[in-house]
Formats: structure tokens, sequence, C-alpha cells
């Protein structure tokens, strides 16, 4: 009887087993059964300016169509950083004068091919002339530093000394660069449990990264902050809080110590709506020095980012499961602080943006 007994006890294991096996861990994302008070926002409380957003061809686009999406988000100016130069600056430009004018600014970015001694002069020269033409600021993709090489076949670091007159073009021009280096730290480290990116690295396996492939994350952050002391006269935006929105205490060291860097919150509104009595600290205290940006387009999507930014909001999810498997909270930042990070920051810093359709 005992032996029958475990018997039927096994199987009833088995089949529950079985039936949990149906479901993977990729796939386990359960509705919160929490009832707490919501305020989904699908439209920001002002204006706002996202300095990062990547629009290719804009030469082609239909600026009408992509301005009525923006209304509806309450956004008055987009940055697109995917100006590329030369033709690709004057086409978009041709597109925008003639059809949306007060609503779209472009970046200019750097060809890096035949990098010799002589590179930076001429990229200097046409990044002026991509600005004569119309480009209002620099973007920097993040292959310098993982994937760039020189006519030799070398690494070309972020603070390479061949790049110094391009840097130094920015600031004698007035224009802001705004430089994505790396990625997050997590892809250095082991693919383990104790990975907070685990998720993220197996369904993205080509993201991972060693310390030989192509550098060690230190190695390159640190990069690119020498490049933002030895042009002190240059601004700087670091792309995604520079890879610190997990770390806000060593992020406010890094602008204390650089009063030329500022910093955007695109693709990590996930690490700031998880610590939000910290974040709102960080705001209080750097509320000059933050820009919003989004990155990738997806109009559904900046609905996160508006309820971590206005709301007071509890255990709500994040968009992308794999990026981020916790939950978000609202900052509930105050109306000035929102002013600054929607837009007053990117007025201050991207020059000829007409300031007209946005508050005092």
């Amino acid at each position: 009887m005992l032996k029958k007994s475990i018997l039927l006890a096994t199987v009833a294991f088995a089949a529950i087993s079985l039936n949990a096996q149906t479901v993977s861990f990729e796939e386990y994302n359960p509705p919160s059964s929490l009832v707490v008070p919501e305020h989904p926002t699908t439209r920001a409380k002002f204006p706002f300016i996202d300095v990062h957003s990547h629009q290719w061809r804009m030469g082609e686009k239909d600026l009408d169509k992509l301005a009525a999406e923006m209304d509806a988000l309450n956004m008055g100016l987009m940055v697109n950083l995917s100006g590329g130069s030369g033709k690709a600056i004057a086409d978009a430009m041709k597109n925008i004068r003639e059809n949306q004018p007060k609503r779209f600014l472009v970046f200019a970015n750097l060809n890096f091919s035949n990098l010799d001694d002589a590179w930076g002069e001429r990229a200097a020269a046409q990044l002026e002339r991509d600005y004569e033409q119309g480009a209002r600021g620099l973007k920097i993709f993040k292959n310098l530093g993982l994937s760039v090489e020189d006519a030799q076949g070398n690494r070309v670091a972020v603070d390479d000394p061949r790049l110094d007159p391009v840097w130094a073009k920015c600031g004698e021009l007035g224009i802001p660069v705004l430089i994505h280096t790396a990625d997050p730290k997590q892809f250095w480290e082991p693919f383990d449990a104790d990975n907070e990116r685990w998720l993220e690295l197996k369904t993205h396996p080509r993201r991972k990264r060693e310390d030989n492939d192509p550098a060690p994350w230190e190695t390159m952050i640190e990069e690119q902050h020498n490049v933002f002391k030895k042009h002190p006269n240059t601004t700087f935006i670091a792309a995604h809080m520079g890879w610190y929105a997990n770390d806000l205490a060593k992020l406010g060291t890094l602008l204390d110590e650089m009063p030329n860097m500022m910093v955007e919150i695109g693709a990590v509104i996930a690490e700031l709506g998880r610590q939000p009595k910290f974040a709102n600290q960080f705001f209080q205290k750097y509320q000059d020095r933050v820009l919003f940006g989004k990155d990738a387009y997806n109009p559904d999507e900046y609905f996160t980012y508006f309820r971590v930014l206005e709301t007071e909001d509890e255990y709500f999810p994040y968009y992308k499961k794999y990026h981020a498997f916790w939950r978000m909270y609202g900052l509930g930042l105050p109306d000035e602080i929102l002013k600054k990070l929607y837009y007053k920051n990117a007025l201050r810093i991207i020059p000829d943006i007409d300031a007209s359709i946005f508050p005092k």
C-alpha cells in the first residue's frame, strides 16, 4: 500500500512538473494582482524635446505624419541623431525647412573610413560644412571604441588624439556632442545566475562581451571621460546616463568632476523607475544636467517614461521584460524639474531651437 502511495505521488509530481515545463522562464510574466491607484500617462505634462531619436533617411520622411504622432505625445521637437553627413544632411534639412521647420533638428555623424594621422582635420572640416548645411550637433555611435579601426587595423580608442580636432571644432561651433560609449557593464560580466542582465543575454546572445572583445568596459568608459576632461569648452551629452543610471552616486561624482558633461535618460528609464526615492534626490541636485531622450522611436513606449517621471504610481510594468524583469515606481518630479528635463536644459545647450512652442 505504501509503495502504491509513493507511486501515485510520483506520477502526480511528474504531471505537475510536465505542466510547469510548458512555460519557460523567458515566458513567465504574470500580471500583478496588486490593487493600487493607477495613472497611465499617454501624453507628457509639458511639451518636450527628445534629444535621442533615430530617423533614417530623413530627407525622404513624411514629416507631417511624424509631427502628428509627436503632437499626440506632446513632443515639441525631435532631434534626429542619425543625420549622416554631406548630402544626407542637406536632404534632411531641405525636407525639414519645406515641411516642418520648427519640429526637427539633425545631428551629424562621422565617417571613420581611412582613419590616419590627418583624419581629424578632414573630419573637422566636413563637420563644419555639415553645420553650415544645418546640423546642430554631433552624434557618436558606440562603434567608436568597440569596432572602429584605423588604417593599420588597430582599435581606435574613444580618446584617440587623432579625433581631437573634431571635439575642438564642436566647441568652436557651439554644438553639443551626444556620445554613446560601450554598453551596460553587465554585458562584460559572467553569463551566470548572478548577472542581472541574464535574460537579456539569453535572448540576445550577441550582446555578450569579454575584456578582450575588444577591451574592458572600464577602459572604454575611462576613455570617454578623458575626452570630456581634455575638451572643457565642448559640451558632451553622455547617452544612456553614461551607463551609470544604476549607480547615481557615482554619476553625481562624475558630473561634479566634469562641468561640461550632460546626460540623457534614453533606454535607462527602467533603472530610474526602480529607485524612485534616490532618483528623485538625484534630479533635485542635478536638475540642470539631465535631458530627455528615448532612443528607439516607438510612440507607445513613451508612456512608461511619462508615468515614471510624472506620477507616483507603484509597481507597474516596463515595456520590455528582457530589459527589466522588475516593476516601475513613479518619481513624481515637481513641475520645475520636469520643465528642465523636458525642454529647458536642451534649449540651453542646443543652438537654434525655436523656443516659441515651449512655455517660459
